[in-house]
């Protein structure tokens, strides 16, 4: 397999042979209650999960053993029950086998995620659910749960659950504000791993017993919930049960994603000999370079030869690389007339204009990259680079760009090996950045996605660990998992790039000097990525599951590693994470007490689009007032949730710009960190170092 996709989905496998009152069939169901089918239904719970690219399926024979679980990585047992209690599935018994339980509990410590829904009164019903549980510190008590004071229409029976208060808890209740129980049985965890997550309140007839409990035994997960009408087709309806419902079964679905690997490629050109050959050439090349790429007269000779060693290797390595035939032969050309002027300020022009991946854009392809060029994050000095690039282009994101963000300048890529100036903070291959005689041929961008993405998760985890942040189990899968991040900041970049030509445009965002003071810079990059959010929202909305993780990655980013990472001088990207956070940090999205962050996460969405269309208006602004009144506004703009430095001449009152006949004059005169890092940020990056 050459290609970056692997199997994302995971698979949910309910049990329909051990007598089960419910089915996640609706014909299946209408055989159970002929009056009601929705009484023994969970066909809503399982359409809502394939919604979300689950791969749900019944098991209607055979015994639960390895063989039946080795594909899968969610078992939901929902309330097996005696006959003579309720009416079932018709098929088996309540009782597991003694070898279905070891097989169960084996596949769990493995990695596995367990779902157990039960129901009240629990001894009557004839299973062993508790001898399956044991071993995980869960139990399941006899009884049933009232409530007087807590409870919907003044019944006892219909009783509201309360969180435990724990971190865990309110991960898993993220946006459930109420969940109401029907006589509901009472469950333990015991210790260890084990937790409660939802219980009654002290008015209950069981005081603070648990209602749903949750364990984390070896590599696998475990959920227990006493009241199956919870997520049944009749009360899914009811509030904030369907977003429970998919807090818990994502929840679950945290080891699966873990363990998603992506393809190793069968043929790649890494560990070709001609490529392990021309890496060497190139960094010894790099050693003999002065500052603007030329060599120097001292080091000439060291040099001679290095043309046609490298147009050797490159002869060698053009078979796996026959896409870019013109470009090997510009760069042999290239190479060779910059020996035999004597190794000047390198043009490379020509193999700058024959590189071209934008045009072959195929899922695992390779593409070899060879320029004299600088690095941004990185090095200003312009030094020879030799990459391999790997391309990610998923069916799904070829045909998300064809449909809807057309982009042919679009090359997204893993960088599979690279010479010694990208060890560093660089994750970009831009054409600007190449060594050229004249004006720098625009035909492709390439983010390496995984480069971004490693980067992202080490800042996301360590926040959340540091900040003890309580986050949705969606952002826990998407942090589990380093393939399903690539994707998604491939994806991101694909409506980032598009983002920056639509919308109230005063100026030219892809010509860099129009994008000073920094600012300016920092405030379109935040634009982009607003609607980034917003557009990834909607493709969610409209059932396109992989994009439900952006604004998570985008949130994290810009809170958590713009604003910490590289240098105060002038840094865009910091400020537009800096501006981020104090803006919804102001409006109260955003909580920062007692050492903890919160995020208001069902108010995020529109406070996002606040910010959104405050910038929408600066922008609209722009259009009808010179540059640097332009440029005033957007700085008391950011003056009012970011502070500017103490010594700022652009400040509102102490500002002493008094003609616009030489802007660059007062560019001149931005402080280098103009707006400087606050408490907040301070703490951090104390935290993360």
């Amino acid at each position: 397999m050459n290609g970056t996709e692997a199997t994302r989905k995971v698979r949910i496998l309910f049990d329909e042979t051990h007598s089960e009152s419910w089915s996640i069939s609706m014909e299946k169901a209408a055989q159970i209650s002929p009056d009601y089918p929705e009484y023994s239904s969970y066909q809503r719970a399982a359409d809502l999960l394939r919604r979300l690219d689950f791969e749900v399926a019944r098991h209607t024979s055979g015994a639960l053993d390895a063989s039946t679980l080795a594909d899968v990585h969610i078992l939901a047992l929902v309330h097996p029950c005696d006959p003579r209690w309720e009416r079932t599935v018709g098929a088996g018994s309540p009782r597991l086998t003694d070898a279905e339980v070891a097989s169960i509990q084996e596949w769990v410590r493995s990695g596995g995620g367990l779902l157990v829904i039960t129901e009240f009164e629990h001894d009557k019903y004839g299973d062993n659910l508790n001898a399956l549980l044991e071993p995980f510190n869960l139990a399941i008590d006899n009884g049933t749960v009232l409530d007087r004071a807590r409870c919907i229409n003044a019944n006892p029976a219909w009783i509201l659950g309360e969180s435990s208060g724990d971190l865990l808890s309110e991960s898993l209740l993220t946006g459930v504000s109420q969940v109401c129980f029907y006589q509901a049985g009472p469950c333990v965890a015991k210790a260890g791993q084990a937790t409660v997550i939802v219980r009654a309140s002290a008015s209950a007839s069981i005081p603070h017993a648990g209602l749903v409990a949750v364990a984390a035994p070896g590599k696998g997960r475990v959920v227990l919930a006493t009241d199956s009408l919870l997520f049944g087709d009749d009360y899914l309806g009811a509030p904030d049960h369907q977003t429970f419902w998919v807090n818990l079964v994502r929840w679950l679905s945290v080891p699966a994603f873990h363990a998603i690997q992506k393809p190793v490629p069968l043929d790649s050109a890494v560990q070709a000999e001609a490529w392990l050959g021309l890496k060497d050439e190139v960094n010894a090349l790099r050693e003999l370079q002065a500052a603007d790429g030329s060599v120097p007269a001292d080091a000439r000779q060291r040099a001679i030869g290095c043309a046609p060693r490298i147009s050797r290797l490159l002869t060698e390595l053009a078979p796996r690389f026959a896409h870019q035939a013109g470009y090997f032969d510009a760069l042999q050309s290239d190479f060779a007339r910059w020996e035999s002027d004597g190794f000047p300020k390198p043009d490379f022009s020509e193999s700058l204009r024959t590189y071209e991946p934008q045009k072959h854009r195929q899922d695992g392809i390779e593409h070899l990259a060879l320029f004299p060029m600088y690095t941004p994050n990185a090095s200003a000095l312009t030094r020879f680079e030799a990459l391999i690039v790997r391309m990610p282009w998923p069916g799904w994101l070829e045909a998300l760009e064809r449909a809807r963000y057309r982009n042919e300048k679009f090359a997204p890529g893993h960088l599979a090996d690279f010479t010694q100036g990208y060890r560093s903070e660089c994750a970009v291959l831009f054409p600007e950045t190449v060594s050229v005689s004249g004006k720098a041929a625009n035909a492709f961008a390439t983010l390496f996605c995984d480069r971004e993405a490693k980067r992202l998760r080490t800042y996301a985890l360590h926040a959340i660990e540091a900040l003890r942040i309580p986050v949705p189990p969606a952002a826990e899968c998407l942090f589990s998992s380093l393939p399903v991040l690539e994707d998604t900041v491939a994806l991101w970049d694909l409506i980032h790039d598009r983002s920056h030509g639509l919308g109230e445009l005063p100026f030219d965002p892809f010509m860099i000097r129009q994008r000073a003071p920094f600012w300016m810079y920092g405030l379109e990059e935040l634009r982009v990525d607003l609607r980034s959010f917003a557009e990834a929202i909607q493709l969610s909305t409209e059932g396109f599951a992989p994009a439900e993780y952006i604004p998570f990655a985008i949130l994290f980013d810009r809170l958590f590693r713009f604003p910490i990472v590289g240098s105060r001088v002038k840094n865009y990207d910091g400020l537009a994470g800096q501006l981020l956070f104090a803006f919804l940090h102001e409006r109260e999205t955003l909580s920062w007490r007692d050492n903890q962050l919160r995020v208001d996460w069902p108010a995020l969405p529109d406070a996002m689009a606040e910010l959104r269309r405050e910038l929408a208006l600066l922008y609209r602004h722009g259009a009808s007032c010179s540059r640097l009144a332009f440029w005033i506004e957007a700085h008391d703009l950011v003056s009012k949730y970011v502070k500017p430095c103490v010594g700022s001449r652009w400040k509102r009152d102490t500002r002493a710009i008094d003609s616009e006949l030489d802007p660059t004059r007062w560019i001149a005169a931005v402080d280098n960190d103009e707006f400087p890092l606050g408490n907040f940020h301070l703490n951090l990056k104390r935290k993360l170092a």
